[in-house]
């Protein structure tokens, strides 16, 4: 239950241990690549941080697009 709150408290931003970030990495780069973790476990360090980098950056892009849409449909359903 402890390591539960581990996660919860990582999830929300908050500080938490070195290991629980790097389950959380892992998990995060194998969903967005559809992999299994074991290949993630398999790749160097940096190529890790720089493939999370890459789809944080597309998912931030991706939400902007959608505020924006979400935006211009709410402008013209009451203009």
């Amino acid at each position: 239950m402890k390591k539960k709150r581990m996660i919860e408290r990582a999830v929300k931003g908050k500080e938490t241990s070195p290991n629980v970030v790097s389950l959380m990495m892992v998990y995060m780069l194998s969903k967005a690549l559809a992999i299994s973790p074991l290949e993630v476990y398999k790749m160097p360090v940096s190529l890790v941080k720089d493939l999370l980098t890459v789809h944080g950056t597309v998912k931030e892009l991706e939400s902007q697009e959608m505020d924006k849409i979400k935006q211009k449909a709410e402008g013209t359903k009451f203009g």
